[in-house]
């Protein structure tokens, strides 16, 4: 039945598109909306711009970038698109929609040159193996400068961006999609797009009742992104959308716990006269010269390899106490732990190999490695090291009775003649060390509305929703975007492609409604 849109009494906000989310994608999707003669409302439900786009590493992968080219690299998105298959598990190949993948590789050089365009510094590029060239591009001086150049863009533009307003449903006229309702500390509006709506509001690994029903062994785990509550997901369910991959994620990981304070190199503003150097001596100088800075950033926000607890570390909670098999995915069990941390243990054995290659401490993509060292040096709240394993206890903050009765069972498991199938070695040179502490996050859950290859989110039966576009994490649509510097890329491809399709839409209601009054 046609619903009157002017007489249920709710205030009402016009505008050609309304991006639902302020994050990479949806200030790439305004970009494009309003390059195209759109006029476009931004909502975002944070005091704050920037989504994961914002907490990621911010590497992005493409071909054909100018980096590239100055070191005589040909590399096409035909490669790029073989490369991808080369980071899926078997289990996942039959999972992935292919169609989305070539327009990510066909369509990520363009959109990278437009983000250099629009002030984005990079070095690059770096190699990532099972990538066959290097292709991946870091960004400078760190991830905020994606919202810090996307939303300059918007307002030259003339974007409308408003914070702290969160979506609440989708407003449907006639089985189409013509707005949406948001609430903000003034109360609920009805926001009526022409063109239409388009859902950039991330993943769904913060949200506790999806993640119940898709992914319920890690329910109780932790997102990076605590704002990733799957609202589009949601709200899209609603129209007969449906996720695709909802039971795809990456992670839980182990992440060492973030300083109190960020750190230099995160505080750094994006500006030109900052980054313009950086990318110079990235690019012309020694790596090695830079590599005290380098790893002093790598150390903030990584992840301990799992090399270092099959070399013999052990972990244990704030009570000292083991809980887990170490070799058994371990990171299910952190989240369930006091406080949702823990630490890694080891001894003075396992401390000497990780001190060089091939064993490091953690990686970042392409920059470097960081050692045990490493740690001493610039993460000192992390790193502990004592004569005695009572002393270490200490250090840390555990009960030593515990812990000496954790490494003690644990090591008389792996006395010879014991049949247990663990090859470890005990802890049991001194001294001692600990790092930590560490907690266990989702990165991202995979599962996105099902999309066109225009980005119009379609139901279970392949037909458009009408005036309903999905982009980024929301409209992942089943690429599974496995490696770094895809999930950048696709957010960055997809809000701008979901903004212009958009936009063409909203010129051609226009031209309709302008028609039917001649």
């Amino acid at each position: 039945m046609h619903r009157d849109l002017h007489t249920n009494g709710m205030r009402q906000e016009f505008a050609d598109v309304i991006v639902v989310g302020g994050g990479g994608s949806g200030l790439a999707a305004a970009c494009s909306a309003a390059s195209a003669g759109a006029k476009v409302i931004v909502l975002e439900k944070n005091p704050h711009l920037g989504g994961t786009t914002r907490l990621s590493i911010g590497s992005i992968t493409s071909t054909g970038t100018p980096f590239q080219k100055r070191k005589g690299l040909v590399d096409t998105p035909d490669e790029h698109f073989s490369d991808m298959s080369l980071f899926l598990p078997p289990e996942l190949e039959s999972k992935e929609n292919l169609e989305l993948r070539r327009v990510l590789v066909d369509n990520i050089p363009e959109t990278f040159k437009w983000l250099l365009s629009i002030g984005l510094s990079f070095y690059g590029p770096m190699p990532e193996p099972p990538h066959q060239k290097p292709r991946m591009h870091n960004v400078l001086p760190n991830s905020r400068a994606y919202p810090y150049y996307l939303s300059r863009e918007c307002k030259r533009l003339g974007v409308d961006v408003r914070l702290s307003v969160r979506a609440q449903s989708l407003v449907v006229d006639d089985h189409k999609v013509v707005g949406i309702v948001a609430k903000d500390a003034s109360g609920a509006t009805e926001f009526i797009a022409r063109g239409g709506v388009i859902l950039a509001s991330g993943d769904f690994s913060a949200s506790p009742a999806l993640k119940k029903v898709n992914l319920p062994h890690v329910s109780h785990v932790d997102a990076i992104n605590p704002m990733s509550t799957g609202d589009g997901h949601v709200m899209a369910e609603t129209v007969g959308a449906w996720i695709r991959n909802p039971d795809v994620m990456w992670g839980p990981s182990m992440r060492f716990k973030a300083p109190a304070k960020d750190t230099l190199l995160r505080r750094l503003p994006p500006h030109r006269l900052i980054t313009a150097p950086m990318q110079f001596a990235l690019t012309n100088l020694p790596l090695s010269l830079f590599r005290p800075f380098i790893t002093k950033f790598m150390t903030a926000s990584l992840a301990p390899e799992p090399s270092l607890l099959r070399a013999g570390a052990i972990l244990v909670n704030r009570r000292g106490a083991r809980f887990a098999d170490e070799l058994n995915k371990p990171e299910l069990q952190v989240s369930n732990q006091p406080n949702k941390e823990a630490f890694l243990v080891f001894d003075d054995r396992v401390a000497q190999m990780f001190e060089k290659w091939p064993n490091f401490v953690s990686t970042a993509p392409g920059i470097s490695y960081a050692y045990l060292d490493d740690y001493r040096r610039t993460r000192k709240d992390l790193y502990h090291k004592a004569s005695t394993v009572e002393r270490l206890a200490e250090d840390i903050g555990v009960a030593a009775a515990t812990l000496r009765s954790a490494i003690d069972e644990h090591n008389a498991k792996l006395q010879p003649g014991k049949s247990t199938g663990d090859q470890r070695q005990p802890v049991s040179r001194g001294p001692f060390y600990a790092l930590g502490p560490v907690q266990s996050w989702i990165v991202f859950t995979e599962g996105g509305l099902a999309v066109s290859r225009d980005h119009e989110v379609i139901n279970r039966t392949g037909d458009p929703v009408p005036g309903l576009y999905a982009a980024g994490s929301a409209g992942q649509g089943g690429v599974i975007l496995a490696g770094h510097g895809h999930h950048i890329g696709w957010a960055m491809v997809s809000g701008r492609r979901a903004g212009r399709f958009a936009a063409e839409r909203a010129a051609s209601t226009k031209l309709a409604t302008a028609g039917t009054r001649v």
